[in-house]
């Protein structure tokens, strides 16, 4: 079965850091475009940052310099660091990736950003 398992996120300070993991088990990571989304209340899921199969990255305007997105081939999982947290950037956050003609999404990890 194909899956990807989301940790990590919770509650930071304005200022602060969180980094999110997003472990697949049932497909090799490394072969797919992968992505981050976030959603918050009353608005809808946005593009966050992708990591294609040749490490290429490209992130939406709002996080640019603040979040960095990696993967880790021995473990089979992606990452999203983010610092200089703001409270605009709290949301749940989704992993994505699309495999075998599957949309496939994390289970998502709420982030908050509050002092």
């Amino acid at each position: 079965q194909v899956r990807l398992v989301q940790s990590g996120g919770l509650l930071a300070q304005p200022g602060g850091s969180l980094r999110l993991s997003c472990a697949a088990s049932g497909m090799n990571f490394r072969l797919f475009p992968i992505d981050w989304y976030r959603q918050s209340p009353g608005n809808q899921r946005e593009f966050v940052a992708r990591i294609i199969s040749g490490g290429s990255t490209n992130y939406t305007d709002s996080v640019k310099g603040r979040f960095t997105i990696s993967r880790d081939k021995v473990r089979n999982a992606l990452f999203l660091q983010m610092n200089s947290l703001k409270p605009e950037d709290t949301a749940v956050y989704y992993c994505n990736t699309k495999y075998r003609g599957m949309d496939l999404w994390g289970q998502g990890t709420q982030v908050t950003v509050s002092s």
